[in-house]
């Protein structure tokens, strides 16, 4: 794989997704989960979708039940989630595993252009600019006005 536009992610309801169709936006791509400590992140990620979005970003949301057991339930009952409590309109994919050797692709791609050490938070954030390019990786600690301002350099 020689770019993020190489892969196939699967929607919430196990549809092909390419993700060239993201080309030319600025995308975060975020491992999610429901039951977690950090689930409230979901306000500030919709947030940032909200003003941003018509400048050319997106927020690609991948639940995952690793790398810490929050996120259990069907992928419909992490959708139906999401929007009641944090009304999220963001896309939804497929719960991904995130780490280990049978991680989904992405994040094998991801982990592997961003040095290499495994996802090991919930809200793990990777930032792509719009020619597909893993510009920044952030933890489930870096703070939102962090991310945001990196956002707006790729913009």
């Amino acid at each position: 794989m020689t770019s993020l536009y190489d892969i196939t992610a699967k929607d919430r309801k196990g549809n092909a997704v390419p993700l060239n169709l993201y080309q030319g936006e600025v995308v975060l791509i975020v491992n999610t989960a429901t039951q977690s400590p950090l689930t409230p992140q979901y306000t500030e990620l919709q947030a940032l979708y909200e003003k941003y979005h018509s400048q050319g970003f997106e927020v690609l949301d991948f639940p995952s039940n690793q790398p810490t057991k929050s996120c259990p339930g069907t992928d419909e009952m992490v959708h139906q989630f999401c929007k009641d409590n944090y009304s999220t309109s963001f896309a939804r994919f497929k719960k991904a595993k995130v780490s280990g050797d049978d991680a989904d692709p992405l994040f094998r791609y991801l982990v592997e252009k961003t040095g290499g050490e495994p996802v090991t938070d919930d809200f793990t954030k990777f930032l792509v600019n719009k020619i597909g390019k893993v510009v920044a990786r952030f933890d489930a600690t870096t703070s939102f006005p962090t991310i945001e301002r990196k956002i707006q350099e790729l913009l």
